[in-house]
């Protein structure tokens, strides 16, 4: 028939998560478990005083400390970051950032004090011992992750938490009443409330849990009523659809891709309403100016007749631009509902619900804290959840279905008339536990995250091929101009940069200065064992934009492919994305930088391009056989 037990909640009986964290007393604080979501709110308010006292229970960890010059000004006494991870090659790199980086800048001029060096990365010492407890599988295996805006990397203690409940408790389908089912349901509702606490929500919101955030804004796209006289107002810096949404196939506009904001635009025009593009500007994001202009001017008559949706990207994933949040606010003065995607900016930037209350914000869970993946959300007010029309029901989501006729009874509670089937109950209780542990570091990483993409962003662009003496990279990124100065700070921009490397070199296929295929650089970094990510980014617009090919973008015709338009343009489409996150220390970037050095260097670069060349040669040869 229905969902009819799963809108009420008996008592369960007492069981409950047990598990010792004896190496973090920040994170042994916190409630872990299908437990009650009360404690959350707490315990990013007690990591401070927890630091102080950590900072005496980890001088066993220290097996020594970096070497100051004697005719450096005394730093304060402070608890930093050891010398644990840093390979020999970097320890002068490592001190010296340490103490007086980055000095003088171009988009940071004067930042030097009189009263001596910044310890602004010392402060944030407490994600190195995050990193050696935590993230040791990086050491271990050698690789150098730098994909955080593709997928966080998932704390190797809140897997334990997580198996050690799942070895204890039986769970079962909560659209049942049985004890397993019971349980499943009381881990799910305490997820519930773990999410609106997180993002500090009043209580008109609830929760929709969905596959991924493209799943939640999808849910919005398919339901909203869009009709004649409406509009769809969104940002050319914003993801892409998915299947059958975009009408370009390919990895630039990639039809499998996240389904996000550019989707949404199908059912609207398929609705007959208008949508209408805020540009991008050549270093992705948008004018403020130029985006309330067009706001203003497609400016709803009627919020019943014509509703109308402003969808804006928190933070873009390929451009590292943040709109601003009081654009929101903006759009809802003139009567638009409004749609936050924050995929990209909830991992590392704090969002209070309350500050800006958005009509609805998808996120996914994965992106924040890595475990697990394919759970994501819908954070929304119910009151606009009772506007949306859904275009079909399914199991969970009614209470009476009449079959053969037409008499169809939604589900009693809000998000459970949007949650299709069966909700990813096991992984649920992972969604507090993983909430709680990235509410207790949150607060240090922005200002980790500052420093050493200010680090990284003026050590590549000092980069030299030593043939040539030009340039080894060109970033293309949007570059923040100012570096956050203490814990708790928000950053202007993401923590990402996105770069072509130049040729710089005579070489065969490559003319000097021309861009190198990232296809080459991707394989390059892998033999490094450096995680990076390459192409569009499922972005097409900002791609666009920070590539210059607006203009060819106007051009594209139906049915066009991805391989039709790089043979337009002349080159591999995309830019090289290195994004830092929660795990990310100095020896990451100095990787990166190094790397990137090696591409400089004209013996080693001819001798990757061979290697290249001949790999692919061989993986063509072998599709052949196959065929």
């Amino acid at each position: 028939m229905g969902n009819a037990h799963s809108s009420t909640t008996p008592p369960v009986p007492q069981t409950r998560r047990s598990f010792k964290r004896q190496r973090s007393a920040v994170f042994s604080r916190l409630t872990l478990g299908c437990t009650s979501a009360a404690s959350f709110s707490s315990s990013s308010q007690e990591t401070s005083s927890l630091v102080a006292n950590e900072k005496e229970q980890q001088q066993p960890y220290r097996k020594h400390q970096l070497s100051h010059s004697s005719s450096l000004p005394a730093l304060p006494t402070v608890a930093y970051s050891p010398s644990e991870g840093i390979s020999n090659d970097a320890v002068s790199a490592y001190n010296a950032f340490l103490h007086d980086f980055p000095g003088t800048s171009s988009y940071d001029p004067g930042f030097e004090s009189a009263n001596g060096p910044r310890v602004e990365y010392r402060s944030t010492w407490i994600l190195d011992t995050l990193r050696r407890t935590d993230y040791a599988r990086l050491e271990t295996t050698g690789e150098t992750y730098v994909d955080y805006m593709g997928g966080a990397l998932f704390p190797e203690s809140l897997i334990r938490v997580h198996t050690d409940f799942l070895s204890r408790n039986v769970m079962a389908n909560t659209h049942s009443v049985s004890n397993s089912s019971k349980l499943s349901l009381k881990c799910a509702n305490e997820a519930r409330a773990t999410v609106l606490s997180f993002f500090k929500a009043p209580p008109e919101y609830t929760v929709v849990f969905t596959a991924n955030a493209s799943g939640a804004m999808k849910l919005v796209g398919e339901s909203f009523p869009f009709a004649g006289g409406s509009v769809y107002v969104l940002g050319s810096d914003s993801h892409n659809s998915v299947r059958s949404f975009f009408h370009v196939p390919g990895e630039i506009f990639d039809q499998t891709s996240h389904t996000k904001v550019h989707g949404i635009r199908q059912y609207a025009t398929y609705r007959g309403a208008k949508v209408s593009y805020i540009q991008s500007t050549p270093n992705g994001g948008f004018d403020v100016s130029t985006a309330k202009n067009i706001l203003l001017r497609n400016r709803p008559r009627s919020r019943e007749l014509a509703p109308s949706l402003f969808a804006l990207t928190g933070q873009s994933n390929i451009s590292n631009s943040k709109n601003p949040l009081s654009m929101i606010e903006y759009a809802e003065s003139l009567g638009y509902y409004t749609l936050l995607d924050a995929a990209a900016l909830a991992p590392t930037s704090s969002f209070s619900l309350k500050e800006h209350p958005v009509d609805a914000m998808a996120v996914s869970f994965y992106k924040m804290f890595g475990f697990p993946t394919g759970v994501g959300a819908l954070i929304v007010k119910k009151s606009f959840l009772a506007q949306l029309n859904r275009p079909w029901f399914a199991g969970g989501t009614v209470d009476v279905v009449q079959v053969p006729g037409t008499i169809v009874t939604r589900a009693h509670e809000p998000h459970e008339q949007f949650e299709d089937g069966t909700i990813n109950y096991l992984t649920l209780p992972a969604i507090t536990d993983g909430l709680q542990f990235l509410s207790a570091y949150l607060p240090f990483l922005p200002l980790r995250l500052s420093s050493l993409l200010h680090y990284l962003i003026n050590s590549l662009s000092l980069l030299r091929h030593d043939a040539t003496g030009k340039p080894v990279v060109r970033i293309l990124s949007r570059v923040p101009t100012r570096r956050l100065r203490s814990v708790g700070d928000q950053t202007e921009t993401g923590s990402m940069v996105s770069l072509i490397f130049l040729s710089g070199l005579t070489v065969p296929h490559q003319p000097t200065g021309d861009m190198i295929p990232n296809s080459f650089i991707e394989y390059s970094a892998s033999k490094q064992f450096i995680s990076l990510r390459t192409g569009c980014m499922c972005n097409p617009g900002a791609a666009a934009a920070i590539l210059g090919i607006q203009e060819d973008m106007s051009k594209l015709y139906p049915g066009v492919t991805l391989k039709d338009f790089e043979r337009a343009v002349g080159r591999e489409l995309g830019v090289v994305r290195i994004s830092l996150g929660l795990a990310s220390n100095f020896q990451d970037v100095w990787k990166v930088i190094r790397f990137a050095a090696l591409i400089g260097n004209e013996k080693a670069r001819t001798a990757l391009w061979d290697q290249w060349m001949e790999s692919t040669e061989t993986a063509h040869a072998q599709v052949g056989e196959a065929v």
